[in-house]
Formats: structure tokens, sequence, C-alpha cells
């Protein structure tokens, strides 16, 4: 009896730690956190994010050359923390805008309507493969992509946070 009593003391002492690191696991594999003015903030991760719908992108990179990028689109991303497009973006939500937040703090601001198919056939991706390969840890492992731009401003590198602002 004594020795089981010792038992379920140890297991009490050592759960919160087993869960604690479990936890700090969830948080280290989150990729991409999705925060501001959405229904759900959202933490993703690579696996949640390699379930959304694929797409696959030429482009003439600034040096000349031609590359291919494989994603998602960004607007299939933030329809993931309940962001509304079609015909639910209107009146003043068509005021809201995304913030695209890299690790270094560099960041570029889009309308929500440049995301949305319903009012666009421009695309734009988040990236995380490119001729192939994961991208490097120079660009990814998540970078933007917006083949129609000719200025690589907006191409934020190493992309961890978008978040949605009201006017």
């Amino acid at each position: 009896m004594r020795s089981l009593l010792r038992l379920l003391a140890s297991l009490l002492v050592v759960a919160p730690i087993i869960n604690s690191d479990a936890q700090g696991q969830a948080a280290s594999d989150t990729l991409l956190e999705i925060t501001g003015a959405v229904p759900q903030p959202a933490k993703l991760t690579a696996a949640q994010i390699a379930q959304l719908p694929r797409r696959t992108v030429r482009i003439k990179e600034q040096s000349g050359s031609e590359s291919e990028y494989e994603g998602v689109l960004l607007v299939d991303v933030l329809k993931q923390a309940g962001v509304k497009f079609g015909e639910d973006l209107r009146g003043p939500a068509l005021a809201n805008f995304l913030v695209v937040e890299a690790a270094d703090k560099y960041r570029a601001v889009f309308a929500l309507p440049e995301l949305d198919p319903a009012f666009t056939d421009e695309v734009i991706l988040l990236a995380e493969r490119r001729d192939g390969k994961p991208l490097n840890a120079n660009e990814g492992p998540l970078r933007i992509v917006i083949p129609a731009e000719k200025r690589h401003s907006r191409w934020v590198r190493q992309v961890v946070r978008l978040h949605i602002g009201k006017s």
C-alpha cells in the first residue's frame, strides 16, 4: 500500500512537468500566428498549413532567373482564423487590412480585397517550397510570393505572424 501511495505521489509531482513539456512542445510547433480582428485567433503548425489546398506559381526573380514556388493561398490561411471573404467582405470590412510580419519584424500591408478571389485574379501565395525544396533559412520556412508585383518589397521572408487590423 505504501509503495502505491509513493507511486501516486511521484506521479502527482511529475505529471505537471510532463504536461508543461507537452505544452511547450506544442507552442514550439507553431509556425504561424494569426492575430488581431479575427473571430478565432490561430496558431498554425506546418502540418495544418500542409492540409490546405496547394498552389504552384512560376515567377521571374529579380536576378532574371525563373523559380517555381509552392504553397497555399494567403486567403485560405486567413480563413482558418474565421476571416470573411467573398460575399461576406463588404461595407466597413472593405477597409480592413493585413499586416504580414517577419521574424526580424519587417512588415508589409495588404488591403483584404487584394487577397480575395471575389475581387481579383491576382495570386498572393504563402510559399513553403522553392524549386521543389523547402525554403532555406534565409527565406523561410514561410514566405509571401506575389507573382504580379514587379518589385518584391512585399515578398516578406520568414513570415511568423498575420495580423488583421481595422481602420
